[in-house]
């Protein structure tokens, strides 16, 4: 009888422009039981991040690239071998540095939360249940800190007829203060990278405006229910701002523009990215031709892009180009901040939380929800008074929607 054999786990096409990723967690330990297009491994590129998963059932024998190394479309990363059983596990898997122990196996294998291996073995260590640990990770994944921070909260619970614990602050502690390195994945070095390249090669500048969001609120509350059930979708804030946006952009098309060499290249199109808090770190996924798209196919295509970051499914042709990005820091309740623009381009508009705050309307004191806007601009195509006037319109057009239908 033939031996079936090993199924080979490979690097696969990422992008037209992408040939070098770097291995990030594995998802599995050698000589874990994977289920056929179950995720294995999350690579990175400088711009986006991937679960690989399995090309069929079986027993991951061997992993041959480790966290952090560098490979190319095509490289082996693993072998599965078909015809082990699912209960099967090699000796390898009774090592550190490969796998989790038994009492974290359970829970790794559940629809509720996957353990990480870091995770697992501290586990097992503090001798915790699965329900102890509540997952923060993304996708439901048990990471390292929650289990510490579980192991913490259990320290700290007395039991029945046991004297209580000595508080750390009445008990100096003896243990050494401790540091933990780890390297910044490729895609938090390309970040970095980015953010210096823009203070150190433009000349930025910010403006700063508010906006009354009355109107927004109302006509939202108005037709959510409506436009939930027609688009099986939420009407946000961010389709209001991605129409003003291009209304604005039109009217000062330096700010769609870059500076290429000794040239400024205008664009004729709109492609407007989106910052959005990922499961590995802010991405900015691109709404192509923006001025095509209706507010419910951008909200659509908003809330995809949300989903493919959390899954970390997004494709690096989903981050590249854009002539123009919006960031709203106030989902995580910034109240004003000054947004660094995305290289090569000459803008950037900066959202914030929306707070009733007293202004004078007509000669009265009202109170209204109010929302701070940033816009950071390279003053090196876009002068003082181009910048005002991109911000004012923007202002304008949300506090007034309807010039969106009438283009006013």
């Amino acid at each position: 009888m033939s031996t079936p054999s090993l199924l080979d786990l490979k690097v696969p096409s990422v992008g037209e422009s992408v040939t070098e990723v770097e291995v990030g967690e594995w998802l599995k330990p050698e000589g874990a039981t994977v289920a056929r297009d179950e995720n294995l491994v999350v690579l990175e590129t400088d711009k986006a991040t991937m679960e690989v998963p399995a090309p069929g059932a079986g027993r991951l024998v061997k992993i041959h690239k480790r966290k952090g190394e560098r490979v190319r479309v095509g490289d082996l990363l693993g072998q599965i071998d078909p015809s082990a059983p699912e209960s099967a596990v090699t000796p390898e898997a009774t090592r550190p540095e490969s796998a989790q122990p038994p009492a974290a196996a359970a829970v790794s294998e559940s629809t509720a939360a996957r353990v990480m291996p870091a995770a697992a073995w501290v586990m097992a260590e503090k001798k915790l249940a699965p329900d102890q640990v509540l997952p923060t990770g993304p996708g439901g994944r048990v990471l390292k800190e929650d289990v510490e921070r579980a192991a913490g909260a259990a320290a700290i619970t007395t039991p029945p007829g046991e004297p209580p614990p000595v508080s750390p602050a009445a008990e100096p502690s003896t243990a050494p203060r401790g540091e933990e390195r780890v390297p910044m994945s490729l895609m938090r070095r390309k970040i970095a990278e980015r953010l210096v390249q823009a203070q150190q090669n433009a000349a930025l500048l910010t403006t700063f405006n508010e906006v009354d969001m009355s109107t927004v609120m109302a006509l939202r509350q108005d037709l959510q229910e409506r436009f939930q059930q027609r688009y099986e979708t939420k009407l946000g804030f961010m389709s209001f701002f991605v129409k003003a946006v291009v209304d604005g952009l039109k009217e000062i098309p330096r700010l769609n523009a870059e500076i290429r060499g000794s040239d400024i290249v205008y664009r004729n199109y709109f492609d407007i990215g989106v910052a959005i808090g990922g499961g590995r770190g802010l991405v900015v996924p691109v709404l192509r031709n923006a001025e095509r798209l209706s507010f419910a196919e951008i909200e659509l295509a908003i809330a995809g892009f949300a989903r493919k970051a959390r899954e970390n499914k997004l494709r690096p042709e989903d981050l590249e180009g854009g002539t123009f990005t919006i960031t709203n820091g106030g989902v995580y309740g910034s109240m004003l901040s000054t947004p660094l623009i995305n290289p090569p381009q000459s803008g950037v508009l900066g959202m914030h939380a929306i707070q009733d705050r007293p202004v004078a309307v007509k000669g009265q004191v009202v109170v209204r929800p109010i929302m701070y806007v940033a816009l950071t601009y390279d003053h090196r195509i876009v002068d003082g008074r181009e910048a005002v006037t991109f911000l004012r319109r923007v202002k304008e057009t949300v506090e007034n929607p309807v010039r969106m239908l009438v283009e006013v």
